[in-house]
């Protein structure tokens, strides 16, 4: 369910739904930021490479971010070359409680998460970190990301291993001191924690649901920002969940 409250699309608790066609587009504001013009409710950010990444080693690795609603960050990383899979889910708290009704409560200590697999030797783990703080969220703005507020909307890192932390931990510092972004880096590193999949009917939601209007201002910006942006990386066909 999706209500519009001053011209923005604010994202509501939904059950299972079928493909959602022929709603109305929800017009989105044309805004200028960090020299990117872009159609979205939230700005995009050019943004230097890490200095530091981890090495391909293999032929499959995995990165976990959280920055606010899964369905945008999902989607973005589903079009990114080198990715396998971008799965949406929980992560940060308790298994019985990975759940979308009682994570939306605030309360669980999880965050609203995708968890990406991918090709060291196509797209690196520094470059994936790029992507996440250049288009897929805004890294500033503490446990809410546009219209969703609460922890489980938090800006987060789960970190699969110790060299992972140190080359996130090494970029939130060197982003910090470029004045890229309109206020203090709030990401935070979380470590140890289990990922557990959302229900079959969040997955590929951006995809199955183009017209959706909370899709349309919040989401589909950043696929355009990310096309824009990161065009040696962009894959137009996206890698699609299907059935977990």
């Amino acid at each position: 369910m999706v209500e519009i409250r001053n011209g923005t699309a604010s994202r509501k608790l939904v059950k299972p739904i079928k493909l959602l066609t022929g709603l109305l587009l929800v017009p989105a504001m044309m805004v200028s930021i960090n020299q990117v013009s872009v159609s979205a409710a939230e700005p995009a950010f050019e943004i230097p490479a890490p200095a530091m990444d981890i090495a391909p080693d293999g032929s499959s690795a995995v990165a976990t971010f959280a920055g606010g609603c899964f369905w945008g960050v999902q989607g973005v990383f589903q079009h990114v070359v080198g990715v396998k899979n971008a799965v949406s889910g929980y992560e940060g708290g308790a298994a019985n409680t990975a759940e979308y009704q009682t994570v939306g409560s605030g309360r669980t200590g999880h965050a609203e998460t995708v968890q990406i697999t991918y090709d060291p030797g196509k797209i690196t783990y520094g470059e994936l970190l790029q992507i996440f703080f250049s288009v897929a969220h805004n890294p500033t703005q503490l446990n809410y990301q546009g219209p969703d507020r609460g922890t489980q909307y938090r800006s987060t890192i789960f970190a699969e291993n110790a060299e992972q932390a140190k080359v996130a931990q090494a970029y939130i510092d060197q982003l910090g001191k470029t004045g890229a972004f309109p206020g203090q880096i709030v990401t935070t590193i979380e470590t140890g924690q289990t990922f557990y999949p959302a229900e079959a009917y969040h997955q590929d939601f951006l995809i199955n649901n183009p017209n959706y209007p909370y899709i349309v201002y919040n989401d589909l910006p950043k696929i355009e920002n990310l096309k824009a942006m990161f065009p040696k990386v962009f894959a137009s066909k996206p890698v699609l969940v299907g059935q977990l």
